[in-house]
């Protein structure tokens, strides 16, 4: 089975996987791509977040009869430490991380807001972000995920340029009586 795993496809070895084993583990034990966490095997923590044609979706309950022949992203994928993606980057100048074992999903599942919400609102990232972190780092989340929406955001087109404040030629003040 070939799997599209961050751009790339992935030839899975014969006999090494059956559809109903969980992407997590295709990704982790099968493809050595360990960026993407096992946290609870229930998809509530959001430790395993990757997306699926875009979507964030849980890895952990995502067999894999159902990922074939779609784009599957993982943390991997997202940046390189030569050129970050604008969310890695908003996460080191926020200083999200603590234990920074939650980072991966929530990052995969910030790609994911931001792709189909470019100018999120806080409410939008509370609803969209539904990832754990035993850290309470949730604000510097938020603050991260703004940052770096401003920071993906095109560039807004320079203003018409304004002309010159058109010089009046002053005329004496005539009185008259």
């Amino acid at each position: 089975m070939d799997l599209l795993i961050n751009g790339r496809v992935s030839r899975l070895p014969e006999g090494s996987t059956e559809p109903s084993m969980p992407l997590l583990w295709v990704l982790r034990d099968v493809l050595h791509l360990t960026g993407t966490k096992f946290g609870c095997g229930i998809a509530a923590c959001g430790a395993c977040t990757v997306r699926l044609d875009g979507e964030a979706v849980r890895s952990c309950v995502t067999p894999l009869s159902v990922v074939q022949g779609r784009a599957i992203q993982t943390i991997e994928g997202l940046g390189s430490a030569a050129a970050p993606h604008a969310l890695q980057a908003a996460w080191v100048e926020h200083q999200v991380p603590q234990c920074g074992y939650c980072q991966s999903g929530m990052l995969m599942a910030a790609a994911a807001l931001l792709a189909r919400n470019p100018k999120p609102t806080d409410a939008d990232i509370d609803a969209a972000m539904t990832n754990l972190c035993r850290c309470g780092t949730y604000p510097r989340v938020r603050a991260a995920i703004h940052s770096a929406a401003q920071a993906l955001a095109p560039s807004s087109p320079a203003p018409p340029a304004r002309r010159p404040p058109r010089r009046i030629k002053a005329q004496p003040l005539v009185f008259k009586a």
